[in-house]
């Protein structure tokens, strides 16, 4: 199984699937063991993640009518015509990577779209207060789903904050 992130963090709550994957890794221990990834803004570029992996579970923000901070799991196979998010060249790509695995004649993998209603997509990096309040409802959503795939999550005995995980995008300790 693979929780798969993908978003810009330099665009706001468009990076909340980035962030809440880092979130996951630096917080949380997975049994059995999953294959957590910042997608980014791959799009098409992530066709082999698809065809190589059974059951994907999609982090992302997604534009519906509703208040931001609302929370929704959705078979990616219902989203077709809706789109993620505002547009973006990422969740263009994902939905792409569906339908190219369709047209290929491979079986798609099992996949969902836990999104989230964005508040914010403009140039900025970290989330709005709204997605910063909702952003535990968010995490608790994606444990809880996957603890009905049978992947118990186990909290790490230090936790890293949301602050310091956006914090480390905008100035990684890491580039030299």
């Amino acid at each position: 199984m693979v929780v798969l992130g993908v978003g810009n963090v330099l665009e706001e709550d468009d990076g909340v699937g980035i962030y809440a994957c880092a979130y996951l890794n630096a917080n949380y221990t997975f049994s059995p063991k999953i294959e957590i990834i910042n997608g980014g803004v791959e799009g098409i570029n992530l066709l082999n993640l698809f065809l190589e992996n059974d059951h994907i579970i999609i982090l992302d923000t997604i534009n519906l009518d509703d208040e931001a901070g609302s929370i929704y799991n959705i078979p990616s196979f219902e989203l077709s015509g809706y789109g993620l998010n505002s547009g973006g060249a990422h969740e263009v790509g994902v939905m792409q990577c569906l339908d190219m695995i369709e047209l290929m004649g491979h079986p798609l993998p099992e996949s969902n779209v836990i999104g989230i209603i964005p508040k914010s997509i403009t140039f900025h990096m970290g989330l709005s207060d709204e997605l910063s309040e909702h952003f535990d409802s968010y995490i608790n959503t994606v444990i809880n789903y996957l603890k009905t795939c049978g992947v118990d999550a186990v909290k790490k005995e230090t936790s890293v904050s949301l602050l310091s995980i956006i914090e480390e995008f905008k100035y990684p300790s890491h580039v030299a």
